[in-house]
């Protein structure tokens, strides 16, 4: 099978989708000897789609295990125009805002369409919205009579990003849709999405990276032997509950005066406020915080592995691949009972739920895992098994290529 994926960002650059089509492109390739290749583009983050002081990758060809890549330039200036005219538009709920957000939010890629046009695939796949990138890759493979697969990744929550007809109706264009949790699922049917035409699939992880490392060692790498470590690695974003997460310390500090709070993941334009927030806690508190950025994907097991809870407080979520990356590693999580995320944990049984924003409970939740051990090694446990049955990558491949045979069809 000749697979195009066409997607926002692929690696080096970091994220939860920029994985997730790493992982399934290279799985295509090792389990089922596909012909691969990614249209992408050559920005590290969303946030040089319209910054253009940001650095950004060489344009061009490059081979990586196996998946041809190709990163397009991007015109961040042409979306930076529209910033302030859709933001202006948007509060104004004037006629066609959603294209101006669209605009706004980019990649604006020249050629994009034809490219996926002309390109030699059996099936596109591409991810995610609201990205401009989606509807260029179904235009392009409706053009080429190519069959086509979205791949969403829809924050229902996030009203100024997916409260958009632009885009439901390009799903029903594509006539394939991959949803990552059935609650996204049943909220592009409540859009007008036809049911049979959605698959819930989700995330994955590999496990066996995970299950060599011993985590007094892990702890031992980043000196943090003998105490307790709170974790909350991915994104760094205000949506995903950082601040927060600093704020409820101080409560945690009370109970556990040893516990220390690691946050890690690639540097974003948020990491500035993040600093000064973190600054202005006594010098006590701030030696108990340990930001590392932009780390190599080779240490993200030892990280999980060094921690004692993940806290992922995110209020916009489609899935939370940290939490399948926590339960590789059999650590106990804390999720928001809010979008996705309440489908993916199940809370009192692999994991805890608690409001978003809500650092009081948040702090609540994470006592309870470092003031009782065994409770903490009963959830990590079921979480791990949930894992395994679920979410391994070999088995989300597997699923994905399901639909795009049902695509090619």
């Amino acid at each position: 099978m000749k697979v195009l994926h066409v997607t926002q960002g692929y690696y080096p650059a970091l994220g939860g989708t920029e994985f997730l089509i790493q992982q399934i492109s290279e799985e295509l390739v090792k389990q089922f000897g596909d012909e691969v290749t990614v249209f992408t583009t050559n920005c590290y983050s969303g946030e040089a789609f319209f910054n253009h002081g940001l650095p950004t990758m060489k344009a061009g060809w490059e081979e990586l295990n196996g998946v041809k890549v190709c990163r397009f330039p991007v015109k961040t200036q042409i979306s930076r125009f529209f910033r302030v005219p859709q933001g202006i538009a948007y509060r104004l709920h004037l006629p066609g805002n959603q294209y101006l957000r669209a605009l706004a939010s980019g990649p604006m890629i020249l050629g994009l369409k034809q490219a996926i046009r002309n390109f030699p695939a059996d099936v596109v796949a591409a991810s995610s919205f609201p990205l401009l990138h989606m509807f260029a890759a179904v235009d392009g493979a409706r053009e080429s009579g190519k069959g086509s697969v979205l791949h969403g990744g829809l924050h229902p929550v996030d009203r100024w990003a997916f409260d958009r007809s632009m885009i439901y109706h390009a799903i029903r264009r594509s006539g394939h849709y991959i949803a990552n949790t059935e609650y996204e699922a049943q909220y592009a049917v409540s859009r007008g999405v036809p049911a049979e035409m959605i698959e819930s699939i989700g995330c994955g992880v590999d496990p066996e990276p995970y299950l060599q490392i011993d985590p007094q060692e892990a702890k031992r790498r980043l000196g943090l032997e003998g105490v307790p470590v709170v974790g909350f690695i991915g994104q760094i974003a205000w949506a995903k509950g950082v601040g927060t997460l600093v704020d409820c310390m101080q409560a945690v500090w009370q109970v556990q005066p040893q516990a220390h709070l690691l946050i890690a993941g690639a540097r974003t334009l948020f990491c500035d406020q993040l600093e000064k927030q973190i600054a202005e806690l006594p010098e006590s508190d701030r030696q108990k915080i340990i930001l590392k950025y932009n780390f190599a994907n080779e240490e993200k097991p030892w990280l999980f592995s060094a921690i004692d809870v993940l806290a992922y407080p995110s209020g916009y979520e489609s899935f939370g691949i940290a939490f399948l990356e926590a339960w590789a590693a059999k650590k106990p999580v804390i999720g928001c009972r809010q979008g996705a995320v309440p489908w993916v944990i199940e809370s009192g049984v692999d994991g805890l739920l608690v409001g978003f924003l809500e650092k009081g409970s948040l702090a609540e939740s994470i006592l309870l895992f470092l003031c009782n051990p065994q409770y903490a090694a009963l959830v990590g446990e079921a979480g791990y098994r949930k894992m395994m049955q679920r979410y391994t990558w070999a088995e989300v491949a597997r699923r994905f290529r399901k639909v795009y045979e049902r695509a090619i069809g």
